[in-house]
């Protein structure tokens, strides 16, 4: 009885196990995350470079490698230019640009 009660607890334990391993798997490991972090700050510098130094309101997320750009720019050219240095950031699977067009008042 004892031995069968020690086996059913043993595999109780394992299942727990496993499902906490599953659970953790809907998160980005630490490997994944260092490269997004990394990511982001490669992208965050080339877009405040010279070059960009109009752009002040821009949001860049990054997950999984995909990168995402918020914010407004003052025209087309500008927006496709930061697509373009966020695309050729290394690690960079895709990039989703949500950057609006508001040009500049004046």
């Amino acid at each position: 009885m004892r031995s069968q009660a020690f086996k059913l607890a043993a595999v109780i334990s394992i299942l727990a196990a496993l499902a906490m391993a599953a659970a953790c798997k809907t998160t980005s490991s630490p490997g994944e995350q260092i490269d997004d972090n990394a990511i982001h700050a490669q992208v965050k510098a080339k877009l405040t470079a010279e070059h960009f130094s109009n752009i002040t309101n821009i949001d860049i997320n990054v997950n999984h490698g995909v990168v995402t750009l918020m914010g407004e720019v003052s025209n087309e050219k500008i927006k496709a230019e930061a697509e373009a240095e966020a695309r050729s950031v290394r690690g960079v699977k895709s990039v989703h640009n949500n950057l609006t067009v508001s040009p500049e008042k004046g």
